[in-house]
């Protein structure tokens, strides 16, 4: 599922994106994790019970789309990273992305941020909604993004990102 590059597939990522239909609705978490390791904090840490119980602890996360109400409370839980919130009916230009963000210094609100790919490309700039901080979990950024990178936007670029970065181009050239 995941190439040497750690991206997952798009085919991978169409299986597990909740319907058009649900996404209409209002917030919803999406669980990019594909790989089996002995993991269910997601589980643990929704009060919804929209992720599924585990059968066995290596087992990759299932979720009730219909259940989930965006909380985010499984994205600031998984130590992978792995989980987002996107919420389509923001605005009508706009959805608001709930991201996992463990750099610092955070960003504040109303800042202007780089939005990265799952590549870690600059694909657009956002603004910052809300910041909410942990002490014991992964802090979570709740930012704008334009509805078609949506589905794409994974992160927000630290600080000292450079665009023009000489390993970040070996890396994805393969070179």
């Amino acid at each position: 599922m995941l190439p040497s590059d750690g991206a997952p597939e798009r085919k991978d990522i169409e299986q597990i994106m909740p319907p058009p239909e649900r996404l209409a609705k209002g917030p919803v978490a999406v669980i990019e994790c594909f790989q089996e390791i002995p993991c269910d904090p997601c589980h643990t840490s929704c009060p919804k019970g929209a992720i599924l119980p585990f059968e066995n602890i290596n087992d990759l996360p299932k979720i009730n789309f219909d259940a989930c109400d965006g909380c985010s409370l499984c994205v600031a839980a998984c130590p992978g990273l792995a989980i987002f919130v996107v919420d389509y009916t923001y605005s009508d230009d706009l959805a608001l992305l709930k991201l996992p963000h463990e750099f610092v210094p955070l960003p504040r609100k109303d800042e202007i941020v780089k939005l990265l790919n799952r590549e870690g490309e600059m694909v657009a700039e956002g603004r910052v909604v809300k910041v909410i901080r942990f002490k014991d979990k992964t802090n979570v950024v709740w930012v704008e993004c334009p509805k078609e990178l949506a589905m794409d936007v994974r992160a927000i670029a630290p600080p000292a990102y450079e665009e023009d970065n000489e390993l970040r181009k070996l890396v994805n050239t393969g070179g």
